[in-house]
């Protein structure tokens, strides 16, 4: 459940606003504390739970994908959906760029070595490769959690 991060291209001069249509969320993610209280809740669920989940994880974030209504709430969480012209990234649910979605994507995966789809967190800005999501296992998420925790 690990996976490489990717801080975005900084010459991509991107502003984000609330979206007038919130996107369905597939997937939810964190960062810094919000990552840990993520897996926290998320070792939390019974075992047929989180097992229908998969994610990936690096230092200092963590993203589960799966339904909607099965994701965990955790304040500070960022939810991400799919926007149809940009179906190789994973938005912001209540955020929207100023760039258009399909032009978004393409320098976005132009800028990721390794592959697609694609997490995309504005702040703090970076870009998380979900290709290698798999299953979650709770012994592999305790694990992350215990060198999260232990970690300045």
């Amino acid at each position: 459940m690990m996976g490489g991060l990717t801080p975005a291209p900084a010459r991509l001069p991107v502003t984000w606003s609330p979206r007038s249509e919130p996107l369905t969320a597939l997937a939810v993610a964190g960062v810094g504390p919000v990552a840990l209280a993520l897996a926290r809740r998320a070792l939390a669920a019974e075992e047929k739970q989180l097992g229908a989940w998969s994610g990936v994880a690096g230092p200092g974030v963590l993203v589960l994908l799966g339904q909607t209504d099965s994701l965990p709430w955790v304040d500070g969480a960022v939810y991400l959906g799919k926007d149809a012209a940009a179906p190789s990234l994973l938005l912001p649910c209540a955020l929207a760029s100023d760039v258009a979605p399909a032009l978004l994507e393409r320098a976005l995966v132009a800028h990721a070595a390794s592959g697609t789809p694609l997490a995309v967190l504005p702040r703090p800005g970076l870009l998380i490769p979900l290709g290698a999501a798999r299953p979650v296992a709770r012994v592999t998420l305790a694990s992350w959690l215990k060198t999260e925790e232990g970690s300045p």
